[in-house]
């Protein structure tokens, strides 16, 4: 959680690092909602599950990524 990391200030270092990169995926074209960004304690199991599911649904409807990704060779 924010102010409790083992690291004193790491945590809030992520943040703002998070906030650069989701923001350089946005102009370079990946969704925003490939990313996600939560406050989650080594103690928290139980809500990793539920974000891990929330997240995973988000981007189901979003299909496969169509940017930077290498295009299949075609088999003859």
């Amino acid at each position: 959680m924010p102010g409790d990391c083992h690291y004193l200030e790491g945590n809030y270092y992520a943040r703002r690092k998070f906030a650069l990169l989701k923001g350089l995926l946005e102009h370079i074209g990946i969704e925003p909602g490939r990313l996600n960004f939560s406050w989650i304690s080594s103690a928290e199991a139980t809500k990793f599950v539920e974000v891990a599911r929330a997240v995973a649904e988000e981007v189901k409807p979003l299909g496969p990524a169509k940017y930077l990704v290498k295009k299949r060779a075609e088999v003859a």
